[in-house]
Order: structure tokens, then sequence, then C-alpha cells
């Protein structure tokens, strides 16, 4: 887990994972040696629209990449629509299909792939 803090307060956060429930779900658009996945990204509403998602992804490219990795590779839900254009103005790619996150009281949540060569 990455956090970024400013005056003991948490701005934003993420977690780089190795695997994630949904990569066998959709069609990634390209095959990649390696690749790894964001997940819970989340920005302090107190923060929104100061280009904190975008620094924060670019810290996750950096990291991954510095880990060897050539992917990074995430699932956002389909109504999440601020999240969506943040990661295509990142440059992130949609993948195909849709990856249904079924809970155990049956709730269901629908997410699309993105992914971005680093």
């Amino acid at each position: 887990m990455y956090i970024l803090i400013d005056s003991n307060e948490i701005i934003s956060a993420f977690v780089l994972c190795n695997t994630n429930a949904g990569a066998e779900k959709v069609q990634w658009n390209k095959e990649f040696g390696k690749s790894i996945y964001l997940d819970r990204l989340g920005v302090n509403t107190k923060c929104c629209k100061k280009g904190i998602g975008t620094l924060m992804l670019e810290k996750a490219k950096k990291i991954a990449k510095s880990k060897g990795y050539d992917c990074l590779r995430l699932f956002v839900v389909d109504i999440n629509i601020p999240a969506v254009n943040l990661y295509v103005k990142n440059g992130f790619i949609k993948a195909q299909g849709i990856y249904d996150e079924i809970f155990d009281d049956g709730f269901v949540l629908h997410e699309y792939g993105f992914e971005t060569e680093l």
C-alpha cells in the first residue's frame, strides 16, 4: 500500500497487487511480459480536481516499472465515470468485456479493465 500524506492527513492511497480476480474475465488489448494490478486508488474528497489522481497514477507506473513490470492494469466500476475519465486521460486503454464482481450477499459490481504499457 502506498499512501500520500500531508499535514497528518491522508490525501491519497493505492495498492499494487500481483493478481486480480478479474484478470481472466476480460480480453486485454496486448500481451505483456509481466503485469501488475493497481487496486483501490482513492483521493481524499477535499483534494479532488487538483491533479492528485494523475500524480498517484504516475507514481504507481514508476514503482511498477522499477520492480520489472511491463504493464499496469486495473479494474474500475462501470458507473464511476470520474475514475474512467482519469484513466483514459492518463493513457490507459479499456479492455474488451466486463468483470462482474459478485459479493456473498448477491451484490454485483460491473467493472471495466484498463491497461497501460510501462
